[in-house]
């Protein structure tokens, strides 16, 4: 089996990240793709940040109508900060005998020589960068494969800042993530 894992905050999931997910699914026959929210992000203030609950639920909501889309909670029981080889190590555990392909925006490859065990990731996995619009793919290491996707330029920051001012944020996230902020006052 292919298995795709997507991690990232997502805070909160929205469409780019759906139509990122879908399109490297398709075009790398996937099996499946999890997502996998951190508990705590390495490289962002915790305080822009809403709960893990409440981003793992998010996730959860819109991904349900997929068959090919899972959440794990494996980064958000371990709590802490979330380092992508620990997540790593416990997938290829539990997914011993299949491929694992580790999915990120182009967005974070300015912060790869950040990353913990760098070096043993890319052992374990094939590392799979999807384009994103603004972040143009320049110096991509040897074991990074891209995947063009259609530009989609939606961000979290983008749809956190409308709920602040009390804009719409309607159709970048999915309908139950959009109806989920509003019944949980998030970001305000």
């Amino acid at each position: 089996m292919r298995v795709g894992i997507l991690g990232g905050t997502f805070n909160p999931v929205h469409i780019g990240h759906l139509i990122l997910a879908e399109e490297i699914r398709e075009k790398l026959g996937l099996s499946k793709v999890i997502f996998v929210p951190a508990y705590l992000p390495p490289h962002k203030r915790s305080s822009d940040v809403a709960s893990a609950r409440h981003r793992y639920h998010m996730v959860r909501l819109a991904i349900r109508s997929n068959k090919h889309f899972s959440v794990s909670d494996t980064e958000i029981k371990r709590e802490g900060r979330s380092y992508t080889i620990d997540t790593l190590r416990r997938f290829k555990k539990t997914y011993a005998d299949d491929s694992l392909y580790f999915i990120t925006g182009s967005d974070l490859l300015k912060y790869l020589d950040e990353w913990k065990d760098l070096a043993e990731i890319i052992t374990m996995v094939k590392f799979i960068v999807a384009t994103r619009p603004g972040y143009p793919l320049e110096k991509i290491p040897s074991y990074i494969s891209t995947v063009a996707i259609r530009a989609v330029d939606v961000s979290a920051f983008e749809i956190r800042r409308c709920v602040r001012q009390k804009k719409s944020f309607r159709y970048l996230v999915p309908d139950q993530v959009m109806r989920y902020i509003e019944r949980n006052g998030l970001y305000r």
